[in-house]
């Protein structure tokens, strides 16, 4: 069983996100209408992580099982790109003669956010902008009350089809990119609907002293989405990587 595997890049900016939806412009939507023209068949896609409206990716997967195209494997990448719209770029793929799933066999996530803090317009396309004074000391500080295993209801958007909002959280740090922008790091086995922009917007509100790291923890505890923030914007979050076992390790750099 032939398994086409892909990794993706995208500016999400145009886009409801990954996964199609009626009388709205998807990346899922957009890669099997390429993979439809290069291979001349209907084919579906399956991604890693379900993106949502304006998240971009630097490190997408997505598979496509059952592969069959008449195209040389040479010229693959070059025919797909020729018909992904320019802000989708297949950046590397790989064919393998098992059965692969890029949702399903995925160990953990990356996840990156990058924040402004001066409104930049070179940075407004991929960076959230907060006009308000931070204390940044407080926010690096909080990140870590979030690693470990955890029930993220308070830090989630209502989704019926999600089952357990248990997720364990290997890494959750802020980094100084420059006097004016920084970069929140977050990975885990897995995400619940809308967590990322949740846990930045907390982490917002206490650099903007409206909550306090205790109240993040407390917050945590009490699964309750009365307790949240608002959410960061869209446009800073990028799904930077996807991580699998060791004999997919290619994948992983």
């Amino acid at each position: 069983m032939a398994t086409l595997i892909m990794q993706l890049e995208y500016d999400g900016s145009a886009y409801s996100g990954w996964q199609i939806q009626d009388n709205a412009k998807s990346v899922q939507g957009a890669l099997e209408n390429a993979l439809e023209v290069v291979c001349r068949q209907k084919i579906l896609a399956v991604g890693a992580g379900r993106t949502d409206t304006g998240v971009h990716a630097a490190g997408q997967v997505a598979t496509v099982v059952n592969f069959d195209c008449d195209i040389p494997r040479v010229k693959l990448k070059d025919a797909i790109n020729r018909y992904l719209p320019f802000d989708i770029r297949l950046k590397n793929y790989w064919i393998v003669d098992e059965d692969f799933s890029a949702r399903f066999d995925a160990i953990q996530r990356e996840y990156v956010y990058n924040l402004n803090l001066n409104g930049s317009v070179f940075k407004r396309q991929f960076s959230g902008f907060v006009k308000y004074s931070l204390d940044i000391e407080q926010m690096v500080d909080s990140a870590d009350v979030f690693v470990g295993e955890h029930n993220f209801t308070t830090f989630s958007k209502v989704n019926l089809s999600t089952k357990s909002y248990i997720c364990d959280v290997l890494y959750s740090k802020w980094t100084q990119i420059d006097e004016w922008n920084y970069q929140y790091k977050v990975v885990a086995n897995r995400f619940v609907y809308g967590m990322v922009r949740s846990l930045v917007g907390a982490m917002i509100d206490v650099g903007r002293k409206r909550k306090t790291k205790e109240q993040l923890q407390a917050g945590l505890l009490a699964e309750d989405r009365m307790l949240n923030s608002p959410f960061a914007p869209a446009n800073g979050l990028i799904l930077n990587k996807v991580y699998y076992r060791e004999k997919y390790n290619f994948l992983n750099k």
